[in-house]
């Protein structure tokens, strides 16, 4: 069986969008549950709201956003505004009865053997909660944990809800997870123990780890895994008002990084003194974004003042953007999101003083894949935008 581990990291950076050397890549999919279906109007709708997330019991973990007044930063168990953006989730950490919530998340891609990852995310305690807890655990995971797939499920299905594509093992409750019972592979638990207790109620506090991949971990649970007998707590509130002991914690920016740089391979090696060619298509090497984002990084400018300068000095050439994803997600967001980030550049070379009339952008999704969606390697070189200068 496995051992916990206990660990510290330092992480952070870009996702990256294709051809690079990185390091510090997230590979977690909606890491601060930013893309969800709607405002949420009750508590209770994480699992069924949240793209890419669930929940791995038959529990009720929270998702708020401040687009609500219900469910938004003043909610039932308190007042904490988002980490970052607008959106976070709550979840029950010791509460009666063993009951537990849980978060479920998914990696872009499994890890690689033998290399070293850091896994950090931001918790807060909720200020009606009667306890704080002495340790948080992370449960990674060969496969869904708690459900299996139907024979009919495709491949490389993003996590839905227990009430969709999924079956749920017999063995599955309200109660805190045994991962031996609730996943018939392979699994790895690391703990994270704090000795002076999560039990901050103002600002968000940061956990954070390192440790070394085995290879099989493509999803992850965020939550306690031990009964009340075996939980560690701090009695911080005293009042008549609750009935019940509880642990409530609100949680925020999830993130897994390799530590380890890994140079990526290349679509178009464009050699810098030859001249650009008219109806020929390239691939930015350097038009990066973050992850579900289509905000330009600083980092992009270089590349795309270059293109503008060459632009300017050839005023009879216009300039076609392609956007492109990889087949993971919905096709409608894929769809969306590849047009977002091809317009990006195109509003770009606006701003510095191209005609609109010069530049098109189009967004393709994953429609026009270069490489294979089966590996990492495959999906990140079909992550790109591209552009074609013609003739006017």
């Amino acid at each position: 069986m496995f051992r916990s581990i206990h660990m510290k990291l330092k992480i952070a950076i870009y996702f990256l969008l294709f051809s690079c050397i990185m390091s510090g890549q997230n590979l977690v999919l909606n890491p601060s549950f930013e893309t969800y279906n709607r405002c949420p109007y009750q508590i209770g709708t994480f699992s069924s709201n949240v793209n890419y997330w669930n929940i791995p019991n038959l529990g009720t973990t929270d998702f708020f956003s401040t687009c609500s007044k219900r469910v938004g930063s003043n909610n039932y168990n308190g007042n904490q505004a988002p980490k970052d953006g607008k959106t976070y989730a709550g979840f029950y950490l010791f509460s009666p009865d063993d009951y537990r919530e849980y978060i479920q998340g998914q990696l872009t891609q499994k890890l690689e053997s033998g290399k070293k990852y850091s896994i950090k995310f931001f918790i807060s305690l909720a200020e009606n909660a009667t306890h704080a807890v002495h340790n948080i655990s992370i449960l990674f995971t060969e496969d869904v944990l708690g459900f299996k797939k139907k024979s009919t499920e495709p491949k490389g299905s993003i996590l839905t809800s227990k009430k969709s594509n999924y079956l749920t093992y017999k063995n599955i409750s309200e109660k805190y997870i045994k991962p031996q019972k609730y996943t018939e592979k392979a699994y790895q638990i690391y703990d994270i123990t704090l000795d002076e207790f999560y039990k901050d109620r103002v600002n968000w506090m940061e956990v954070s780890y390192e440790f070394t991949a085995t290879g099989f971990e493509r999803y992850f649970t965020i939550g306690n895994f031990q009964s009340n007998r075996n939980t560690k707590t701090l009695e911080i509130l005293k009042t008549t008002k609750t009935k019940h002991q509880f642990s409530y914690y609100y949680i925020d920016e999830v993130s897994v990084e390799s530590l380890e740089k890994n140079k990526i391979q290349e679509i178009e090696e464009r050699p810098k003194d030859t001249r650009i060619k008219i109806d020929k298509i390239y691939t930015f090497k350097n038009v990066l974004f973050d992850f579900d984002k289509a905000e330009l990084l600083e980092v992009s400018i270089n590349e795309l003042n270059s293109l503008y300068k060459h632009l300017k000095n050839n005023s009879n050439l216009n300039i076609e953007i392609y956007g492109h994803t990889d087949d993971v997600g919905l096709d409608k967001r894929n769809k969306e999101l590849s047009l977002q980030r091809a317009k990006a550049v195109a509003d770009y070379l606006i701003s510095q003083g191209l005609k609109k009339s010069q530049v098109t952008s189009f967004g393709f999704g994953s429609s026009k894949p270069v490489a294979s969606n089966q590996t990492e390697e495959g999906r990140q070189l079909n992550r790109r935008v591209e552009f074609k200068l013609t003739d006017n």
